[in-house]
C-alpha cells in the first residue's frame, strides 16, 4: 500500500485558499454522524456540486494520515469490481455521480495508459511523470495535493483504491513531490508544466441570453466553439505550437493543453506574455467598454476578426438578439461614437419597437449613409463596430490559469461531479461539431457495456473489446490515444536529435 505522509494533527488540517499557495490555513474537523457514509466531515467546505458550478472551483487540505484516507474513502457496500450491479440498482438515488459508479468507470473505462503516457512523454517512465504532481477530490469532498507515482501501475492502482471524484494534473518539480517536506526548500520547485487556458462559460453571462447559471445549450456553446478557432490559430501559426489538446471542461466549458516541449518549459514570466498577448476582452460586468485596441491592428486581431465575422451575425445577432429590449440597446449604443448617430437610433428604435438586434445592427450604417450626423467619422464607426463583434465574441480567458506553473487542471476524461459527464478531447479542426449535450455521462456509459455484453453474450469478439470500445467513449479515447502517439514520437525523434548532437560533439 503506497505510503502517505501523515505528520498532521488529528483534530486539524491544513487549507490553503488557492492550490497555487503554501500558505496553509487551518481547517478544524469533526467526527460525521454515525450513519454518514464518511468519517471525516470538513467544515465551510461547500457542497461538491455546487462548488463545481464554476469548474475551476478549488481548495485543498494537507496531507493526511494513512487511518484518514481510509476513513475519507471509505463507502459502504461498493459495487464489486466485476459483477456489477445492475444499471436501475446504480441509478436509483437519481444522482450524476455515486461511489458506486465512479469505481466502476476506473476500474473498467478510464484510459491510464493514455493519461500516463500523456504526462510522461515516453514508454517508460521519467521524471515528467514520477516528479509530477496529482492532487485528488475525494468522495467526501477532501482535497489531497502533492501526490505522485513511480509508475502507470502505481497511479492506476492508487485511483481505484481512492476511488476520487476527479483528479488534477499540476507541475513536475525538481523533486519528488512526496519529498518536498526532506529536501531543501530552494530545492523544491516547478520546473514544467503543459502551457494551459481556461475559457469558461461564466465569462459570457453578462452577454448571453439563451441561458443562465449553469444551463447551457447549442447556442451559447458557440462562444467555446468559437474561442477554440481563435485560440488554437493562434497558438499554432504565432507560436508554432503543434501538440494542443482542447478539452470539455464536463458542464460549460473547455480547457487546452499546450504540450510542447517549448510549451511545458515556460517560466511563470514567459506564460504571463503569452497570455497577455492573447487576451483582449479585459474588464468585469461593470466596464462599459472591454476592448481597447491601438490601430493599424495587430495581425493576431486582424486574423481574429476574419474569424469572428463568419460567426457573429448568427452565433450575436439570431441566436443571442442581445439588444432587442430597449434596455438592451443603450449596451449597443454606449460602444459608438458619435452621439448624434446615437440619438437617430434611439429615435428610430423607439418608433419601430420590438426590433430584433440584427435590424438594430443594420440601421447603424443604414442612418450612418443617409448623412443624419454632420459629424460622423466613417473610420471611427468602423473601428467602434470592430470592437463591439470583439468584445461580444472574442474569447474570454481566465489568465491566471495560463500564468502560473503550479497551476492545477482537472485531468482529461474524469467526471464533472454537477453533470456526470466525461471530460472528453475536443477536435480543434471541426470545433462545430462537438456538442455537449451529446458528450456521455458515466451511468449512461455503464448501461451501454452492460446492453453490448447482453447483446453479445456468445460472441467470441466481444471478449477481445476493451470495455470503451463497447460504449460512446471510444471515439474520444481512440483521438486522446493519436494525439498522445504523435506526441511522443516528436519527444523520441527529439531525443535522439539530441543524443547524436551530444555524442558528436564528445567525439574528439
Amino acid at each position: 500500500m503506497p505510503h502517505f505522509e501523515g505528520d498532521i494533527d488529528k483534530a486539524a488540517m491544513q487549507e490553503s485558499s488557492s492550490p497555487q499557495s503554501s500558505s496553509p490555513v487551518v481547517h478544524d474537523l469533526e467526527p460525521g454522524p454515525a450513519a454518514a457514509p464518511c468519517a471525516i466531515t470538513a467544515h465551510g467546505v461547500p457542497n461538491l456540486n455546487e462548488m463545481f458550478d464554476n469548474d475551476d472551483g478549488q481548495f485543498e487540505f494537507a496531507e493526511l494520515t494513512e487511518e484518514e484516507i481510509q476513513a475519507a474513502i471509505s463507502v459502504p457496500e461498493l459495487a464489486p469490481s466485476v459483477n456489477i450491479s445492475p444499471p436501475s440498482a446504480i441509478h436509483s438515488s437519481g444522482q450524476h455521480t455515486t461511489p458506486e459508479l465512479m469505481e466502476i468507470f476506473y476500474q473498467r473505462l478510464f484510459p491510464f495508459k493514455d493519461v500516463f503516457q500523456w504526462l510522461n512523454h515516453s514508454p517508460s517512465p521519467t521524471t515528467s511523470f514520477t516528479n509530477r504532481e496529482i492532487a485528488f477530490t475525494l468522495q467526501n469532498d477532501v482535497y489531497l495535493r502533492y501526490q505522485s507515482f513511480p509508475t502507470y501501475d502505481a497511479m492506476k492502482k492508487e485511483v481505484i483504491r481512492l476511488n476520487p471524484s476527479r483528479f488534477e494534473v499540476g507541475p513536475v518539480y525538481s523533486a519528488n513531490p512526496r519529498d518536498r517536506k526532506i529536501v531543501r526548500k530552494a530545492a523544491f520547485r516547478p520546473l514544467e508544466k503543459e502551457l494551459v487556458f481556461d475559457i469558461d462559460m461564466t465569462d459570457y453571462d453578462e452577454i448571453r441570453t439563451c441561458c443562465s447559471g449553469t444551463k447551457v445549450c447549442s447556442k451559447c456553446w458557440n462562444f467555446i466553439t468559437v474561442a477554440i478557432k481563435v485560440l488554437d490559430v493562434a497558438l499554432r501559426d504565432d507560436f508554432g505550437f503543434k501538440h494542443i489538446l482542447w478539452v470539455f471542461s464536463g458542464r460549460r466549458g473547455a480547457h487546452a493543453w499546450v504540450c510542447d516541449r517549448r510549451a511545458r518549459e515556460l517560466d511563470d514570466a514567459k506564460r504571463r506574455a503569452v497570455a497577455s498577448y492573447l487576451e483582449i476582452v479585459r474588464g468585469g460586468a461593470q466596464t462599459t467598454k472591454k476592448v481597447n485596441l491601438k490601430r493599424p491592428l495587430h495581425p493576431l486581431v486582424t486574423r481574429s476578426l476574419n474569424i469572428l465575422r463568419d460567426s457573429f451575425s448568427s452565433a450575436i445577432l439570431v441566436d443571442q438578439d442581445p439588444w432587442r429590449a430597449p434596455e438592451q440597446e443603450d449596451k449597443l449604443l454606449k460602444l459608438l461614437p458619435d452621439k448624434v448617430l446615437n440619438q437617430e437610433l434611439k429615435k428610430t428604435w423607439e418608433a419601430l419597437p420590438d426590433q430584433s438586434s440584427t435590424t438594430k445592427w443594420a440601421y447603424i450604417d443604414s442612418l450612418a449613409k443617409q448623412g443624419v450626423s454632420k459629424s460622423l467619422n466613417a473610420k471611427e464607426l468602423m473601428e467602434a463596430k470592430q470592437d463591439v463583434v470583439l468584445e461580444y465574441l472574442y474569447p474570454r480567458l481566465d489568465a491566471e490559469v495560463s500564468k502560473h506553473l503550479n497551476h492545477l487542471l482537472k485531468s482529461p476524461f474524469c467526471i464533472h461531479p454537477g453533470t456526470g459527464r466525461v471530460c472528453v478531447p475536443i477536435n480543434s479542426a471541426r470545433p462545430e461539431t462537438f456538442d455537449p449535450v451529446d458528450v456521455p455521462t458515466v451511468s449512461q456509459l455503464i448501461d451501454e457495456i452492460d446492453e453490448y455484453d447482453a447483446t453479445h453474450k456468445a460472441s467470441e469478439s466481444s471478449e477481445k473489446l476493451a470495455d470503451y470500445e463497447k460504449t460512446s467513449l471510444k471515439p474520444y479515447v481512440e483521438y486522446f490515444h493519436r494525439f498522445v502517439s504523435d506526441l511522443m514520437k516528436e519527444e523520441m525523434k527529439e531525443k535522439r536529435q539530441w543524443d547524436q548532437e551530444n555524442g558528436e560533439s564528445l567525439n574528439f
